[in-house]
């Protein structure tokens, strides 16, 4: 089997039947049964592929208990769809989801 990154590549007939089985995944139903501190997404403002006019996310995120959906505001660090893999524009954000899950311990 080939690899990708170190992770191993499906052969087709796999990743045929991967994106059939995903097609009809819809995890709303059970989003209120989540019980571990979420940090939903981090996404920026000018993100074109998941663009925060849908208002998808922040409809969403109050049906799960200790979700929290942010939306970094557009600034000359953000990159659209691309910033989510720029720590530096929102490690801050992590950081404090992450002081605030310690004390709920």
């Amino acid at each position: 089997m080939d690899t990708y990154w170190g992770w191993p590549t499906p052969d087709a007939n796999n990743m045929i039947y991967y994106l059939n089985a995903s097609r009809n995944y819809d995890p709303s139903p059970r989003l209120e049964k989540i019980k571990a501190p979420v940090l939903w997404i981090i996404n920026s403002a000018d993100d074109f592929i998941n663009p925060p006019e849908l208002g998808i996310a922040e409809k969403m995120v109050m049906r799960i208990p200790h979700a929290k959906f942010i939306l970094i505001p557009i600034s000359d660090a953000t990159r659209g769809h691309g910033t989510q893999r720029m720590a530096a524009v929102w490690k801050d954000y992590l950081a404090q989801f992450m002081r605030d899950t310690e004390t709920r311990q």
